[in-house]
């Protein structure tokens, strides 16, 4: 089953602090593994300081002041922004799915930066990533959990609200859950 444009929502007792009450947006998901961007996980980074470390200036202070995400711990450099489907960066854009797109350029953080980018937007470093079959184990392990993506909870929750909000869009209440694996 093709996850992309899902979310996973990280179990109790996953074992990994950096995914610990994680949400993470599947940017793709194939044979060939997965990849997604964690989407409530703010880095200690505001993102006025990454544009000036790229030289990029910003007057727009709800810009400056919006928190940079830690997207996953693979690649910690290098940069990528989630968006809403209304911008396309010269074509560098990935439509994802229905209302979402990713970015990777300089481009769509420059446009950004000047008012020009998407309607909403999450900048991260980093990403999360599996191998073939990983991801696929780790939900049989009971590590996540998957939902539907909504423009609302992925842009408009504050990301201390979006773990309790993805698990209630499931109907499923936090205190319920249960760190270990049942089998039938």
């Amino acid at each position: 089953m093709d996850l992309t444009g899902k979310l996973l929502i990280a179990m109790p007792g996953m074992g990994d602090p950096r995914f610990d009450h994680s949400v993470i947006y599947l940017c793709s998901h194939g044979s060939d593994g997965a990849m997604g961007l964690i989407v409530n996980k703010p880095a200690d980074l505001p993102m006025k300081t990454l544009l000036d470390q790229l030289e990029i200036g910003c007057a727009i202070p709800s810009v400056a002041d919006a928190p940079v995400r830690f997207g996953g711990p693979v690649e910690t450099g290098r940069g990528f922004v989630l968006h809403s489907s209304d911008y396309d960066a010269n074509l560098h854009s990935l439509n994802v799915a229905p209302g979402f797109s990713m970015t990777a350029t300089l481009d769509v953080l420059e446009d950004i930066a000047k008012g020009r980018g998407p309607e909403r937007a999450l900048m991260m470093l980093g990403y999360s990533g599996w191998g073939p079959g990983q991801l696929e184990e780790e939900i049989a392990a009971n590590g996540w959990l998957t939902a539907d993506a909504s423009s609302d909870l992925v842009f408009g929750q504050p990301d201390a609200d979006k773990w309790e909000a993805a698990l209630g869009s499931l109907g499923v209440d936090p205190l319920t859950l249960s760190a270990s694996a049942g089998h039938a």
